[in-house]
């Protein structure tokens, strides 16, 4: 039943509401201290009657007491000047009087109901047994009950015990008054808080009002004048909205690079078909009178364009995959690095040959990371690749494996043309090219670093390039040795 009504709770809105919210805790911290001080206000008042009232009534039947005990009125209970005082008290305390000798037999009763009845109860018998005056209360009639011993003043002799009985009804009457007015200040102390707390929640949350505005203004696109709003009115409107500044700054950015990334895939595959559609449309237009040679030539360029193509599209799928990979998907295992290496550089080794680019590789220490071996060697190799493209004749790159306490360090670095500081950090934009005509000079996509730092980053790891241009470029790879550090 707690679950159900907690459940319902969380589902109405207005509970839910952080301006009901800061009302509800100001109207409480407003009226709970008034219910709080009328309660304490009757009851202190009560305690303080009852306590005066047990005190006069003791004090009283003390007094009565001793003139009993002086006058021998166990001896004697037709005493006119006696009964008078006690009448005239129990009449005076609205209440009852009972005297009781030494055998608890009641010899004399204001009321007239219990005279030669035995009482016997707990006040009677300590009184009986030497204790001085006890006190009770009947909550259920509202009566006090006082017994006080009735003991020769000279002698010391226990005749025996008066029991007085008097209204509260006076005092609980006061107390009510007291309440009713307490009540009505209570009212008036709701009401003005209740307008405090509306007032002071709206008020509150005027800034968030501004927050949910702008938020909300993005539904629909974004509007000029957004990345400007400010609301300084509180820490916490202020970090939001910077917050909201900084993710509307980052949405657009990639708005942005998505609409260059589909331009740039657009002109890329449009370049080749646009390329083989002009020597198709000349072999066409040319006819029979086209020889054999010019033919094959034509052919030749039209089977790079496809090739061309085909290793975009290839890029293309790859960085998709890498992409939407979770690095819990990439299948790590224990591998020795150096032989990877070695084989990357068996591999690229013609490529390099024919660039004349000499390949040095350096190993410093052997080591063994968790790796997912195609991905990492994929990424290596993208990074080996293009050292040898964008070298310079009779150049060199140089690959070292190294580590450290928790890496595995790889390092390429080459002697060719350098990149400039500003291109820096955008070499792993998608398609983005330091040097355009050469790239295309060479066939490269602007797809291989992205596919590389994808990779790297798929192993926890990270990639840093410093280069100078005109002398090189050193690329660092950090790849943890085990992925659970």
């Amino acid at each position: 039943m707690k679950a159900l009504f907690s459940s319902l709770f969380q589902n109405i809105r207005l509970y839910r509401s952080l301006r009901f919210r800061i009302f509800l805790i100001v109207l409480l911290i407003g009226i709970l201290p008034a219910f709080l001080m009328r309660f304490i206000m009757v009851r202190s008042y009560e305690n303080r009657a009852m306590n005066q009232k047990i005190s006069e009534v003791t004090n009283q039947s003390a007094i009565i007491a001793a003139h009993l005990a002086r006058a021998d009125y166990f001896s004697d209970t037709s005493d006119y000047v006696i009964n008078d005082e006690l009448t005239q008290m129990a009449n005076l305390y609205d209440g009852r009087i009972l005297i009781i000798d030494d055998d608890y037999l009641i010899i004399k009763d204001t009321y007239g109901k219990s005279q030669g009845k035995y009482l016997v109860s707990g006040e009677v018998i300590s009184c009986m047994n030497g204790s001085r005056n006890m006190s009770g209360f009947d909550e259920e009639n509202r009566y006090l009950e006082i017994t006080v011993p009735i003991i020769g003043e000279n002698s010391g002799e226990l005749y025996g015990a008066l029991v007085a009985s008097a209204s509260t009804d006076g005092i609980h009457a006061n107390a009510e008054v007291l309440s009713r007015r307490a009540r009505v200040i209570e009212v008036i102390i709701f009401v003005v808080v209740m307008v405090i707390a509306y007032a002071l929640s709206s008020t509150l949350m005027k800034p968030f009002e501004k927050v949910i505005k702008a938020v909300d203004s993005v539904r629909q696109g974004f509007e000029p004048g957004v990345e400007s709003i400010e609301v300084p009115d509180y820490t916490e409107t202020k970090d939001i909205m910077d917050a909201f500044h900084h993710l509307m700054s980052r949405m657009k950015e990639v708005d942005d690079s998505r609409a260059e990334f589909v331009a740039n895939v657009s002109h890329e595959l449009k370049t080749p078909l646009a390329s083989m559609k002009v020597l198709s449309d000349s072999l066409i237009e040319g006819g029979d009178s086209v020889d054999a040679e010019t033919y094959r030539e034509f052919m030749l360029d039209i089977a790079a364009e496809v090739d061309r193509e085909n290793k975009i599209i290839n890029n293309l799928l790859s960085l998709v995959k890498l992409d939407g990979t979770d690095v819990e998907d990439v299948k790590l295992e224990l591998h020795a690095l150096s032989p990877m290496l070695q084989q990357l550089i068996k591999t690229l080794t013609p490529l390099a040959r024919k660039s004349g680019v000499e390949l040095l590789y350096e190993e410093k220490a052997a080591v063994e990371a968790e790796i997912d071996e195609t991905k990492l060697s994929l990424a290596i190799m993208n990074l080996i690749e293009n050292s040898i493209k964008y070298n310079k004749e009779n150049g060199w790159v140089k690959i070292t494996l190294d580590q450290d306490l928790q890496f595995a360090v790889i390092t390429v670095s080459d002697s060719g043309m350098g990149i400039p500081e500003e291109s820096i950090n955008r070499i792993y934009d998608r398609f983005y090219r330091v040097d355009k005509s050469h790239s295309r000079e060479i066939g490269g996509t602007g797809l291989g670093l992205a596919i590389t730092r994808n990779a790297i980053l798929l192993h926890r790891g990270a990639i840093k390039a410093s280069s100078i241009l005109g002398e090189g470029t050193t690329f660092t790879v950090k790849i943890p040795l085990r992925q659970d550090i």
